[in-house]
């Protein structure tokens, strides 16, 4: 079983596509700088893709959306 589930992640974020991005950016970020918004047993996962999608899933990470010109 994958945690978290796409259909929780679909909830709080708009499509595939965004979350995707997002988790890959976030991903990156924690590799570069090691910063944890959680406490590293609190993690499920321990590759930082997967602790990216749980940062989205427990809504520590916020989408902000801007116009597209």
């Amino acid at each position: 079983m994958i945690y978290p589930s796409i259909d929780k992640l679909l909830n709080i974020v708009d499509s595939k596509y965004e979350l995707v991005h997002i988790a890959a950016r976030r991903s990156k970020q924690i590799s570069k700088d090691g910063y944890l918004q959680m406490p590293e047993a609190e993690y499920k996962s321990k590759k930082n893709i997967g602790r990216a999608l749980e940062e989205v899933a427990e809504g520590l990470i916020t989408v902000k959306r801007g116009d597209v010109h």
